[in-house]
């Protein structure tokens, strides 16, 4: 039988630590920069996929978890982890039938190394993924009726709770908290942590200006309705997911020199170059703290 006690016997390093960093770019307006470390909270399970999958696996019980995601979802990378650590199966639907006869990428043969059985679908198959008889026919297909079914990204009412405590941990602590988004389901969870008075901003790193209508939905699900302060800026996708133009390499290898954290570049990189961006636009006030949540690190 499958213990809960299980998922935190996998030492989560929690709460994540706060880190205060200087960075004249802030520092020049009155701004007070933190890095809320959440890739330090796992070394498998990093950052924000440990905070969303943890409620699931406890509610998936042992069965076999499936999920969904790109040719390089890093949610699919945590998924398999978490399965070979736990010894749980995991089935990862993956988008573009096209690549079933290709040599797997570094991303997905790190899945099927970790035990995930890896089921490639046609893209207009994907996109219909979370219709009831599509799923149906998805669970068949892989032999998995009573799979656990966790969404693209990890973003459900569980997640959702799972990353309130994100916000719980930084009460108190800062002005404003910042973080890319993919689905929305951090920031959902985030905000409604925070303490009255604190705002959450969400950089989007998808482009189509839908993720606000997806974060509300994610709160009525899980609380009932909206909870907390948050907002979003849209300008700082870069062209959108997966485009990493050189300007955004340049500007992240810069920040790990200054710094000496580690940057991922699909996500993490996007919202520091848009918090530096908004801080020369005088977006804050003088006396402001903001933080960074750095959400994951780069994959080997």
């Amino acid at each position: 039988m499958f213990d809960n006690e299980r998922v935190t016997d996998l030492r989560p390093r929690l709460p994540s630590p706060l880190q205060e960093v200087s960075d004249d770019r802030f520092g020049r307006y009155g701004v007070r920069l933190l890095l809320k470390r959440d890739d330090l909270i796992h070394p498998e399970l990093i950052g924000n996929k440990w905070r969303k999958l943890a409620p699931n696996l406890e509610r998936a019980a042992g069965r076999t978890l499936l999920t969904f995601g790109g040719a390089y979802s890093n949610h699919l990378r945590a998924t398999a982890a978490a399965g070979r650590l736990l010894g749980q199966p995991t089935v990862g639907v993956v988008r573009g039938d096209e690549l079933a006869g290709r040599p797997l990428n570094p991303s997905l043969a790190r899945c099927a190394a970790d035990g995930m059985r890896l089921h490639f679908v046609e893209r207009s198959t994907y996109r219909r993924k979370t219709e009831p008889d599509v799923l149906g026919k998805l669970l068949d297909a892989v032999g998995a009726r009573d799979a656990y079914v966790v969404p693209e990204g990890g973003s459900n009412a569980a997640a959702v709770h799972g990353c309130r405590a994100l916000g719980e941990e930084l009460r108190g602590r800062s002005d404003v908290v910042a973080l890319a988004c993919g689905t929305g389901g951090t920031l959902a969870g985030l905000a409604a942590g925070l303490a009255p008075g604190q705002r959450a901003l969400g950089i989007p790193v998808l482009r189509g200006g839908f993720l606000g209508d997806g974060i509300q939905a994610l709160q009525e699900e899980a609380f009932g309705g909206r909870r907390g302060e948050w907002r979003l800026d849209e300008r700082f996708h870069f062209g959108g997911y997966a485009r990493v133009p050189p300007e955004l390499e340049t500007f992240a290898a810069d920040f790990e020199r200054r710094h000496a954290v580690p940057v991922e570049r699909l996500y993490v990189a996007k919202s520091l170059y848009g918090l530096v961006a908004l801080a020369e636009e005088g977006a804050f006030v003088r006396g402001t703290t903001v933080t960074a949540v750095i959400t994951g690190r780069p994959f080997p």
